[in-house]
């Protein structure tokens, strides 16, 4: 199912604004009240006004002037605006979407590693209790089409159901890689996981092409 793209607040009240404008409620020359007025006005933020009037004075349909408010520069350039605005606010929503799922990869990420942090401390008492904890390790070699490719774009976790804890490269051992962190050919992963997801790994990384 197609997900509607929801266009950010001061996108939308730029869009108000143009429409006033092209309508004639806001006449060329006239000044549009100050940012703490239209702030209360549309219920947000006065640095939202100030986002939707820089959008506005870039298309030439207002002109921002320091200390003195915005004043009305063309009916048309308005509409103009209000054509051409439903392209922008798909990019610039989608934009937006796509930062906020980035930051919520990233938090995920976070909270996975110290979650692997807490497990690996409490090894000791698993392995006591006869329960240890199920690692392994994958090579990269040196022909997988994963080299030079992040965690992050490869969806790891989301492809194997495995956590990468440790990324072993020669001597050097880079423990809770992040995302952003990419694989050299001789790589060895070192992962936290099921069998099944060890096993999902390895053929992520001998496959002849990644999604």
């Amino acid at each position: 199912m197609k997900q509607t793209v929801v266009p950010s607040q001061y996108l939308l009240i730029a869009l108000d604004l143009a429409r006033r404008i092209a309508r004639g409620e806001l006449p060329e020359g006239s000044r549009i009240y100050g940012r703490s007025v239209m702030a209360s006005e549309y219920n947000v933020s006065p640095e939202t006004i100030r986002r939707a009037l820089r959008l506005l004075a870039d298309m030439k349909v207002v002109e921002v002037k320091p200390q003195s408010g915005a004043v009305v520069l063309s009916a048309d350039s308005a509409r103009r605006y209000i054509e051409n605005f439903q392209g922008s606010a798909d990019v610039h929503a989608l934009r937006a979407r796509l930062r906020e799922q980035m930051e919520e990869y990233e938090d995920l990420h976070r909270r996975m590693a110290e979650t692997v942090k807490a497990l690996v401390k409490s090894r000791d008492t698993f392995a006591a209790a006869g329960e240890p904890l199920p690692n392994y390790e994958v090579p990269v070699p040196k022909d997988s089409p994963c080299i030079g490719q992040s965690i992050g774009a490869l969806k790891f976790w989301q492809s194997t159901g495995a956590t990468v804890v440790a990324i072993r490269r020669g001597q050097t051992v880079i423990a809770s890689p992040g995302p952003y962190a990419e694989l050299y050919a001789g790589d060895i992963i070192v992962l936290v996981g099921s069998a099944a997801a060890a096993d999902a790994a390895h053929r992520l990384v001998t496959s002849k092409e990644v999604s």
